[in-house]
């Protein structure tokens, strides 16, 4: 493309005089074509997934059996053999067959002769049953890693809804570079897959606002496999539902500031109904996949449960064995455990516990893009629609957690990553040059922290406590040692130390003796027979007391394994 302009040569020095005027072209350069900004938008959402399946796959494959895996799967193995509902009733079943899923192309095998606890059943399948541990546990988690992707996919929907190409894209790389859900979605758990079907839900509460018919559904069977996953979603129900009928009377009127009608909150309610229903009945659902039988007995260690709590469980349309699963977690609730925060060790539950994790474990500045994301969202009159079905969600379920009686980890709020992630989108609708600069900035800043911590993801904290290296100084087990490191803690044996006699005290749910580690526990012979190398879990580093203590302090950190295993040596 050209333009015509005068030369100045050309142009006679004497405004009086006439002179011939000779144009010279100049060349435009076209903005790219739209079709080139779309790829390298696809190229740049794929990259960052790319980058997310990539760590966790090489974190999936390095890591043994966290605490709770083997359950799970031992768990999703009977699902496959015999169709039985009888282990772990705590959790519903939908995560656990998502699991089998993988599990299906590992063609698990199962002692039928087994009797034994949910613990037991899952040191049998992975050790005990003729399975390859590390071929299974891949196999369970790999779905995992795929639902993980899924989610950031949703996330990038939902942002781009509500900000734009843009903020889709800032909202995609908080997300991919979460150090949190990369951990927690390359593991055979349900967290991630219970946050991402809520976040789902909540999308496409949002996008009913539109279009009522076709979301409204959709957002019952996302949150009906939210709850088929784990219970802990529950406390969501009733926001989901009020925002269920605001986005069908926001449909009826188009946003228009007029007082609702009778009709209107009929079908508000109807609506709401309607959501519940599909929910419940995706629940259902989940279950008969298990055993179209529906067979269960109650355990016999199941909790009496009084007053509220029975007349709340006993009023839900929900299979028998989620209702038993609901007092088995009253059991839990009502029992007291052990914590650390801070070098603090603790009986019992701090209130304040997982603000003060996420403080240490969120990126610094993935924390400054949700506070100021947020604000942005309150104050921008167009995005201020989105503020209840962000914060509040989010804001019920953390509320829930914090009053919890286990102070395990920020797993319990893994949906903060997610919905921040949406949220911190809203600083691009500020339209402003500094802000697109300071939040390129920041999402850089959260890429260099996460990729610097690769591959102990599960062990992250920030810069502010002093990296990976020192989380173990402030937190304890699925913060940081959730028993992952035992492979590594052979190969590093193995190569460094051959030979020497090994005294463990190991938090995690892995067989020592299978990865050709041969240790005796130093707590149950006299103090003077432990000499050589002991070898301590950090979260019992961190609540070490009596014996233990006493071992530690007589002997000299040497090595560490995975930023969650010390050794000593004591002479």
């Amino acid at each position: 493309m050209t333009q015509e302009r005068p030369s100045p040569a050309a142009v006679s020095p004497d405004p009086a005089t006439p002179a011939a005027v000779v144009t010279v072209p100049v060349r435009r350069f076209p903005a790219p074509p739209l079709r080139h900004r779309r790829t390298l938008y696809v190229l740049a959402v794929l990259a960052l997934l790319a980058q997310m399946a990539f760590a966790m796959v090489t974190t999936a494959v390095r890591q043994t059996p966290t605490i709770d895996e083997p359950v799970y799967v031992g768990a999703a193995t009977v699902y496959l053999r015999e169709h039985s509902l009888r282990f772990n009733p705590e959790h519903p079943p939908l995560g656990k067959l998502v699991i089998a899923g993988g599990l299906a192309f590992a063609h698990p095998r199962l002692d039928p002769a087994f009797e034994g606890d949910q613990t037991e059943l899952g040191r049998s399948v992975l050790y005990e049953s003729g399975n390859d541990p590390w071929r299974l546990m891949l196999a369970a988690r790999l779905p995992m890693i795929a639902l993980t992707l899924l989610f950031g996919l949703v996330v990038l929907a939902f942002a781009r809804d509500l900000t734009g190409p843009a903020g889709a894209l800032l909202a995609l790389a908080l997300y991919a570079f979460s150090p949190d859900v990369i951990a927690h979605g390359s593991l055979a758990t349900l967290d991630v897959p219970a946050a991402g079907f809520l976040l789902t839900s909540v999308w496409a509460l949002w996008r009913a606002r539109e279009r009522p018919r076709l979301h409204l559904p959709l957002a019952g069977a996302a949150l009906g496999t939210a709850l088929a996953t784990r219970m802990s979603a529950l406390p969501a129900v009733p926001v989901l539902l009020l925002l269920a009928a605001l986005s069908v009377w926001h449909a009826d009127g188009r946003g228009e500031r007029r007082p609702p009608t009778a009709r209107s909150l009929r079908r508000a309610a109807v609506a709401a109904g309607g959501v519940g229903l599909v929910a419940v009945a995706v629940v259902w659902a989940a279950y008969l996949a298990v055993d179209p039988r529906l067979r269960w007995t109650a355990p016999d260690t199941l909790p009496d449960l009084h007053g509220l709590r029975a007349l709340a469980v006993d009023a839900l349309p929900l299979p028998q064995a989620y209702r038993d699963g609901m007092a088995v977690q009253f059991g839990f609730e009502d029992s007291t455990f052990e914590g650390f925060l801070f070098g603090r060790h603790y009986s019992g539950a701090l209130w304040y516990y997982l603000p003060a994790a996420v403080l240490v474990k969120a990126p610094l500045g993935m924390l400054v893009l949700w506070l100021a994301g947020t604000a942005v969202l309150l104050a921008v009159p167009r995005l201020r629609p989105a503020a209840p079905y962000l914060l509040v969600p989010a804001a019920v379920l953390t509320a829930a957690a914090m009053t919890g009686s286990r102070d395990f980890g920020v797993r319990y709020v893994v949906f903060l990553p997610m919905f921040g992630a949406v949220a911190a989108a809203c600083v691009t609708a500020l339209r402003r040059r500094w802000a697109d600069v300071a939040a390129a900035a920041l999402v850089a800043f959260v890429a260099v922290s996460s990729l610097r911590t690769f591959p102990y993801y599960l062990q992250y904290s920030n810069e502010a406590f002093g990296g990976t290296s020192k989380t173990h100084l402030r937190l304890h087990d699925s913060n940081v040692d959730w028993g992952q490191d035992l492979g590594r803690l052979a190969d590093r044996l193995r190569e460094k130390h051959p030979g020497e006699p090994v005294w463990l005290v190991y938090k995690g749910s892995g067989v020592p003796a299978h990865y050709g580690i041969h240790a005796a526990d130093p707590r149950k012979v006299p103090e003077d027979r432990v000499h050589g190398l002991l070898v301590v879990s950090d979260s019992a580093v961190a609540k070490a007391e009596g014996r233990l203590a006493e071992l530690i302090a007589g002997s000299t950190p040497i090595d560490e394994v995975g930023h969650s295993i010390t050794i000593y040596r004591r002479d």
